[in-house]
């Protein structure tokens, strides 16, 4: 194979904003088929980014029984990403999964044993992992540089940024809000750079407590408190296995003065590093406490030259991973413990007791 063939399920601001663009510098790949609810949304996706004779699908199950479609990447909301997923498996098709996994933990771990089953490849789509930092800093970490990681805070938060478009605040089709929306990318990264994937309890809380009363101040222009139904803020601890804690904080609306997302704070025995206005390592060297910052200029990182933007890296390694039968970089049982985690937030937030995994 010198070409991979994918097949688009939905058109809508994910897909044109990051996985179309991020294809179309892809020479090895090229978008032969596309489908979304909307016929308007598919022919435009299809103009600017399919191949001259790419076809759009009425019947996505269709766009599954061709024979030309190598991969299909799914990019439509939380509580079709299951089904979609194991579908395109089923037909012989490698899936990339816009994050999160699915909407329930149930749902992502029958994506996994599908995938496991079948022998097509499942990554989901967690983009922030190929920035230039955390490249830097996963190398960092699997070379020992911090130690022995046993602290780590996630921070996914925003001051007034509601994403007030499709179906972003409807609870029965996302499964949640800001946690599941943003802190999904932070507790990904948290637990790549420990490469750490085994919880052992969970104590979350959620609010909707600005979600209630609306904002004119809001990035993407005022919300309908009346269609809010998730969480405007969520918060946890996550103790694992090994004694290691990780924080986890998010929220598309919150009164802080310095929001940020999708980074993380690490503590090890050696070092430390911070993620939060450039990359910082910090720690103790000849009797002195030293804070340095990680120039990232000229970084390649991986073993050769990468793309500045993340979300073209993303794409181009999971394009090299089908070409060459590799394992993706986020592989499905990283994505399936992300969202146990996230479950179980939600769960302990709403019993109002800790969660246990044992």
């Amino acid at each position: 194979m010198s070409k991979v063939n994918v097949g688009m399920i939905g058109c809508g601001g994910i897909a044109m904003g990051k996985h179309l663009p991020s294809l179309a510098k892809i020479q090895e790949a090229q978008v032969v088929a596309f489908f979304d609810i909307s016929n308007d949304r598919a022919q435009e996706a299809k103009h600017k980014f399919g191949t001259p004779d790419a076809r759009i699908y009425q019947d996505v199950f269709e766009l599954l029984r061709d024979p030309d479609v190598h991969v299909v990447h799914v990019c439509t909301p939380n509580d079709t990403h299951a089904e979609l997923s194991i579908a395109a498996m089923e037909h012989g098709k490698h899936v990339l999964c816009e994050k999160p996994m699915a909407k329930t933990a149930v749902d992502a771990q029958r994506m996994l044993e599908v995938s496991e089953r079948t022998g097509k490849k499942l990554s989901i789509a967690y983009q922030n992992r190929f920035r230039a930092d955390s490249r830097w800093l996963h190398e960092a970490c699997r070379a020992g540089d911090l130690g022995e990681i046993y602290m780590a805070k996630a921070h996914a938060t925003r001051r007034r940024a509601v994403p007030t478009w499709g179906v972003f605040l409807d609870l029965e089709k996302q499964g949640g809000g800001p946690l599941i929306d943003i802190g999904t990318h932070a507790l990904d990264l948290a637990l790549w750079f420990m490469d750490n994937y085994e919880p052992k309890i969970v104590l979350g809380s959620s609010y909707r407590k600005l979600a209630e009363q609306g904002s004119r101040a809001n990035m993407w222009g005022p919300w309908d408190p009346a269609k809010f139904t998730v969480e405007d803020s969520a918060f946890a601890m996550i103790t694992m296995k090994n004694g290691a804690t990780v924080w986890l904080e998010s929220s598309w609306a919150l009164n802080i003065s310095d929001p940020d997302e999708a980074k993380v704070t690490l503590c090890g025995t050696k070092a430390g590093a911070d993620m939060r206005g450039g990359l910082h390592v910090n720690g103790e060297e000849h009797g002195l406490l030293y804070k340095r910052e990680v120039q990232m200029s000229g970084y390649a990182g991986w073993g050769g030259s990468v793309p500045d933007d993340a979300s073209e890296h993303e794409a181009r390694a999971w394009i090299n991973a089908i070409l060459n039968d590799q394992s993706p970089v986020v592989t499905a049982k990283q994505g399936l413990v992300v969202q146990q985690i996230l479950e179980a937030i939600y769960e302990s937030a709403n019993k109002g007791q800790a969660i246990s995994f044992e």
